[in-house]
C-alpha cells in the first residue's frame, strides 16, 4: 500500500551565488540565454525552425502569456521573449517520459525531485494510470482510460462531486468543448486559473465600465501620453510588454511605475529585434518610480486623487474631463465626499514614499489626456484587490481616459488563452444568457447553481463533498494555495486526472486512483479525420486569431485537448446531443457552435482565418457603458489595507523567478535580482535584518499568521534587497505552503498571495 506522499520535496540548497543586478532588461544575455536553452533542448537547427514560427501569423502561438502581437508586420525572428522561447524548447524536447521511466521510478522517488527536475524530464508520451495502493504508474490505453473515467463519473451521487478544472493554456475549441461536457453532464464545477490571477480584475471591471476585460490594443501604446505600470515586472512576466513600453518612450509618453520591488525591465530596455540597440546602457523607460510598501497601492492612489481634486477647486477645468464625467458616468459626488474622509497625512506612511515624489507623479497625470494603466498580480492578490482596481478605473474616469485612443484599462493576463477560456464558458458563475444559448443550441437542461471555484473546490475536496478531479493542463498543486491543505484534498479524491504535456508535481499528488493523459503541445500538428487542424485563442487585447502546429508530434500516443474532451464525452455521456466524435473531425464544427452560442463570434470560420484574425466586441473600448448596472461607467468608494503588523512581523508577497512562468521552472537563475541557483531565498530590507540580527545568507525559517493559525517553511537565505521596510518576497511555489487557503479577496474570492503575514526566525538547522 502506497502512503500519501508529501506536498513539497525536501528542502534542498543548490549553492547560491549572489550576482551584480544587471542595467537593463533583453539584449545579447537574454538572447544568449534563449540559443543556449534552444540547443541543449532541441538543437539549434531544429529550435530555429521553432521560433521562425513563433507568434507568426502562419504559425503557432506562444503557450507562455497572453501578450498580444502585432496588426501589422511582425519580427522575422524575434517575436517572442526569452520565457516563451524556453516554453517551446522544453515542449519540443528530446526529452521523453515514457512508460519505461515510470517503471524505473517509484511516485515516492519522483516526489523527492525539485519541480526543476521535474520539468526538465521530458514530454509525456503515452497515457499512464496509476491504480489504488500501486507504487509505479503503468501504460493504459485511451479506451481504457475513458472507460475509468465515464465509470467513476456515473457512480457519484450528483454530477457536484466532479470538479473539471482549466489551466489557460486551452485553446477555445477544446476549452469550448470542455466546458458544454461538463454541463450537459450537469455541474458548474468550472475552476480555472483565472481565480487565482485576474479574477479581482473581472469582478472590478465589470461592476465599472461593463465589461471584464481591458480597454486597450497593443496600437494604444504607440499614442498614450503616459502609461502607469502599478504591481507588475514586464521584464520576467511579459517582456513583449517592454518594446511596447519603449514605443510610448520614442512617441513622447512618459512612463510611471509603481511597485515595491525597482525591477531592472522598467528601467532600461535593450530591443532584442535591433542589434544595433545590443551595446550600451539601453534604453532609458520609467521616468518616475513610486516604491510602493505592499498593498499600500490604495493609499497611494488616494493621495494622487486627493491632489488631483485640489488642483482641479484651484484650476477649475483644469484637470477633470467634465464633458466626459457628464456624459458618460455616475457616482462622482459620492465619491469625492469619500475621499475627504481621509487625509494625506494617515495616508502617507502606509505608502512608504515621500510626499515630494508622489506630487511629482500626481502632476505628470494631471498634465496628460491619454493615459493607459497596466496592472497584473501586485493589484490581483490582497483582500482589497477588488478595491485596488477599482481605484484605478477613478483615476481614468476623471480624466476621460477611456474609450479613446492611448488611453483605457490594461490588466495584463498570464497564460496564453486564460481570455479565451473565459469568453468561452470556462467559469463556475456562467451568465444566464449564455446557459439560454447553450440550451437553445444543444437542446439538454443546463445547471443553473454557481459551481466551485478554485478555493472552493479545494474545500469541497478537503471535506469529501467532491471526489473525482479533472485538470485540464496546469499544475493544480503548486499554482493554488495552502499545499499542504490542498495536497490532502487532492489524496481524498477517489480518481484525479490530469491532462499534461510534460511532468509536474500535481502527477505525484494524486487521489486513491490517477491517470495522466498526454496532449499535443502548441508546436506540433493535429491531425484529425477531415485532416489537418488549427486552434485558435484569445490574446489579453480581444484579439482572436489561429496558432496552427508545424512539429511532428513528439510521440504517436499523443490526443489533441479536444479529442480528449471528446474521448470522455462519449464515454460517460449514454445519450448526449452532441455527436463528440463528428465534432472533432474538424474543428470548423467546433467553431460553429461557438458562432451559435457567444456574441461576438459571427462568420467565426471565416474571419480567423483572416491574417492575424479579429477583434471581439469591446464596449469599454467604444466608449459605451450600458452593460452596468447604471448604464454608465461607475466611480466607486474603496478600502485602504486593514493589515495591522505586530512587532517583528512582515508581510511577504510571493514572486516569480526571471527563469520561471507561472509554476514552470526553466532554471535555477533569477538573473536579473543577482540570485544564481537558488531559489529558496527571502528578499529582506538591510534595516529589518539588522533589526533582527541577520545577515545575509542567513538560513531562516518562515511562519505565516492567519486568524491564529500558523504555517511553516523551512530553510531560505536570506538576501538583502531594495525593498521597503517589513516587506519582504519570496518565490512560488516554494512558499505557497504559507498561504492561508480562507485568506482571500472580498468578492473575487481569490487568494491573498501578496499580503501574507509571516515572521522570520533563524533555523536550528545547519547547512
Amino acid at each position: 500500500m502506497s502512503k500519501k506522499i508529501q506536498a513539497t520535496p525536501p528542502e534542498k540548497l543548490t549553492g547560491i551565488q549572489l550576482t551584480d543586478i544587471p542595467t537593463s532588461a533583453a539584449g545579447v544575455k537574454a538572447i544568449k540565454s534563449v540559443f543556449k536553452t534552444i540547443n541543449n533542448e532541441v538543437g539549434l537547427v531544429k529550435g530555429i525552425g521553432l521560433l521562425k514560427k513563433l507568434n507568426q501569423k502562419d504559425g503557432f502561438d506562444c503557450p507562455g502569456c497572453a501578450w498580444p502581437d502585432p496588426d501589422e508586420k511582425r519580427a522575422f525572428l524575434a517575436e517572442y521573449c526569452e520565457n516563451g522561447a524556453k516554453a517551446i524548447a522544453e515542449e519540443a524536447s528530446k526529452n521523453k517520459v515514457s512508460p519505461l521511466f515510470f517503471e524505473t521510478h517509484s511516485v515516492q522517488e519522483l516526489s523527492e525531485m525539485s519541480d526543476f527536475e521535474l520539468g526538465k524530464s521530458g514530454r509525456i508520451t503515452h497515457p499512464m494510470y496509476l491504480a489504488e495502493g500501486a507504487e509505479h504508474y503503468q501504460k493504459i490505453e485511451w479506451k481504457d482510460a475513458f472507460e475509468l473515467i465515464g465509470k467513476e463519473l456515473n457512480a457519484l451521487n450528483s454530477p457536484d462531486e466532479a470538479i473539471f478544472y482549466t489551466s489557460g493554456r486551452t485553446s477555445n475549441e477544446a476549452a469550448f468543448l470542455y466546458q458544454l461536457f461538463v454541463r450537459e453532464f450537469g455541474t458548474n464545477n468550472l475552476p480555472d486559473c483565472s481565480n487565482m490571477c485576474h479574477e479581482s480584475s473581472g469582478v472590478a471591471l465589470s461592476e465599472t465600465l461593463g465589461i471584464g476585460k481591458g480597454s486597450t490594443t497593443l496600437d494604444d501604446f504607440n499614442h498614450a501620453d503616459l502609461v502607469i505600470v502599478i504591481g507588475q515586472n514586464p521584464g520576467t512576466n511579459h517582456p513583449r510588454m517592454l518594446t511596447a513600453l519603449n514605443e510610448t518612450k520614442k512617441n513622447g509618453g512618459k512612463i510611471i511605475t509603481i511597485n515595491p520591488l525597482p525591477e531592472v525591465g522598467l528601467m532600461r530596455y535593450k530591443d532584442p529585434q535591433n542589434p544595433l540597440k545590443w551595446v550600451g546602457s539601453g534604453e532609458s523607460l520609467t521616468d518616475i518610480f513610486l516604491q510602493v510598501k505592499i498593498n499600500g497601492d490604495v493609499a497611494l492612489l488616494k493621495i494622487i486623487l486627493k491632489l488631483m481634486k485640489e488642483h482641479e477647486k484651484l484650476h477649475p477645468n483644469s484637470v477633470f474631463n467634465h464633458q466626459f464625467i457628464q456624459e458618460k458616468t455616475v457616482g462622482l459626488d459620492d465619491f469625492l465626499n469619500d475621499l475627504d474622509r481621509f487625509s494625506i497625512e494617515e495616508l502617507l506612511p502606509q505608502t512608504g514614499i515621500s510626499y515630494k515624489k508622489i506630487k511629482e507623479a500626481t502632476q505628470l497625470i494631471i498634465n496628460k489626456e491619454k493615459i493607459i494603466i497596466c496592472w497584473a498580480m501586485g493589484l490581483t492578490q490582497h483582500k482589497n484587490a477588488v478595491d485596488n482596481i477599482r481605484e484605478l478605473v477613478n483615476i481614468l474616469l476623471l480624466k476621460g481616459s477611456i474609450g479613446k485612443k492611448g488611453a483605457g484599462t490594461c490588466p495584463v493576463r498570464g497564460h496564453s488563452n486564460v481570455q479565451g477560456d473565459r469568453t468561452m464558458g470556462i467559469w463556475e458563475r456562467p451568465k444566464k444568457e449564455f446557459l439560454d444559448s447553450l440550451e437553445k443550441e444543444f437542446g439538454f437542461k443546463t445547471p443553473r447553481n454557481h459551481g466551485y471555484d478554485v478555493v472552493d473546490a479545494i474545500e469541497a475536496m478537503h471535506q469529501k463533498k467532491a471526489c473525482v478531479f479533472i485538470g485540464m493542463g496546469g499544475n493544480f498543486i503548486s499554482a493554488t494555495p495552502d499545499t499542504n491543505y490542498t495536497a490532502t484534498a487532492l489524496q481524498n479524491c477517489n480518481l484525479t486526472v490530469q491532462i499534461s504535456t510534460k511532468l509536474n508535481r500535481s502527477h505525484l499528488i494524486h487521489g486513491k486512483k490517477a491517470l495522466i493523459l498526454p496532449c499535443l503541445g502548441r508546436s506540433e500538428k493535429d491531425i484529425q479525420a477531415s485532416g489537418e487542424q488549427f486552434v485558435s485563442v484569445e490574446n489579453s487585447m480581444g484579439v482572436v486569431h489561429q496558432s496552427k502546429g508545424h512539429l511532428i508530434p513528439c510521440s504517436k500516443n499523443l490526443l489533441s485537448e479536444a479529442a480528449i474532451v471528446a474521448g470522455i464525452a462519449n464515454a460517460t455521456l449514454k445519450n448526449s446531443t452532441t455527436n463528440w466524435t463528428n465534432i472533432i473531425s474538424n474543428y470548423d464544427f467546433i467553431r460553429d457552435k461557438i458562432e451559435a452560442t457567444i456574441p461576438g463570434f459571427e462568420d467565426y470560420n471565416k474571419r480567423i482565418r483572416q491574417e492575424g484574425g479579429f477583434y471581439l466586441p469591446n464596449n469599454a473600448r467604444e466608449n459605451n457603458f450600458s452593460t452596468t448596472k447604471t448604464g454608465k461607467a461607475n466611480f466607486s468608494i474603496n478600502k485602504t489595507s486593514e493589515i495591522d503588523l505586530k512587532e517583528n512581523q512582515f508581510l511577504m508577497m510571493t514572486i516569480r523567478t526571471h527563469d520561471q512562468y507561472n509554476t514552470t521552472i526553466y532554471g535555477l537563475n533569477d538573473r536579473y535580482r543577482g540570485v544564481l541557483n537558488e531559489r529558496r531565498v527571502i528578499f529582506m530590507n538591510k534595516e529589518d535584518m539588522k533589526n533582527l540580527g541577520l545577515q545575509k545568507l542567513d538560513l531562516v525559517d518562515l511562519t505565516s499568521h492567519f486568524n491564529g493559525e500558523e504555517r511553516k517553511a523551512h530553510q531560505f537565505l536570506v538576501i538583502p534587497y531594495d525593498i521597503p521596510k517589513q516587506c519582504t518576497a519570496t518565490y512560488f511555489p516554494e512558499t505557497n505552503v504559507l498561504v492561508p487557503l480562507n485568506s482571500v479577496a472580498d468578492v473575487s474570492n481569490t487568494p491573498t498571495s501578496k499580503t501574507i503575514i509571516i515572521s522570520i526566525k533563524k533555523s536550528i538547522k545547519c547547512l
